[in-house]
């Protein structure tokens, strides 16, 4: 089967305004991904578009999402494949498209996510058994966190993310750190923030001065769909907002 693969843009594209990208379903599976992005386009990117150019692709990979897969149809973990030598047709798609509007410097890209207890119960020990390799050990964390790029403690991102955190935790609850005071083995530099270079993950499809991995947690106890979709949105809309306030 093939998939049609949508981006939905704000009208009056101007190159002198600060250009946003939104991506959801990278692993389709993950549904508060798409479902957050088409929230967001129907309930809130109008009032932005006065100050940003802004694209959503709210399903990078329509395959990953119709069957409930992480995957590819070619067994393939997307977010794993976005650089010009190691792509598949999902991440080369998009990459085509960013290059395809022009931005010679993008302000922010949010990719939408979610940690879901089956990252444990199902695709781990799938990977594992593909690879020929050794279970890792993983604790999902109970809450919702966020996945930035290295940078300074001063840095103007960190900020930005502290006011994402902030703005979600209205909707639903920020992951606690483990004992190590680490989520998912990386260390909690801020309250829900970790850090990681992950060159070549979906973050790196722009240049965007703020970026980050959205990560919220459908399987805690009390938690439903509708509030990881707003969880979705007001991580976007903390975003956009914090850029309003700061860098405008």
């Amino acid at each position: 089967d093939r998939y049609p693969l949508f981006c939905v843009k704000t009208r009056n594209w101007d190159a002198s305004k600060p250009s946003v990208l939104i991506t959801g379903g990278v692993h389709g599976y993950e549904t508060s991904g798409v479902q957050g992005a088409l929230l967001f386009l129907t309930t809130e990117a109008q009032r932005y578009s006065e100050h940003f150019n802004i694209a959503v692709c709210p399903c990078v990979c329509p395959w990953g999402y119709e069957t409930i897969q992480r995957w590819t149809a070619c067994a393939k973990d997307p977010n794993r494949h976005f650089q010009a030598n190691d792509s598949v047709e999902e991440t080369a798609a998009l990459m085509e498209l960013v290059a395809s509007l022009g931005v010679a410097q993008w302000t922010m890209h949010l990719d939408l996510h979610e940690t879901t207890d089956s990252d444990k119960d199902e695709f781990r020990p799938a990977k594992a058994s593909r690879d020929g390799l050794p279970l890792p050990d993983m604790t999902i964390p109970d809450g919702y966190y966020l996945i930035g790029k290295l940078c300074e403690p001063e840095s103007p991102q960190r900020k930005w993310l502290a006011a994402i955190v902030d703005g979600v935790r209205l909707v639903t609850h920020i992951a606690p750190a483990d004992a190590k005071g680490e989520v998912v083995g990386e260390k909690v530099v801020q309250d829900g923030v970790i850090l990681t270079p992950h060159a070549g993950r979906s973050r790196c499809v722009t240049n965007a001065v703020f970026c980050a991995t959205t990560e919220v947690y459908p399987d805690s106890q009390g938690v439903t769909a509708e509030q990881c979709n707003r969880a979705q949105v007001a991580a976007a809309t903390a975003g956009l907002d914090f850029i309003v306030a700061n860098h405008l």
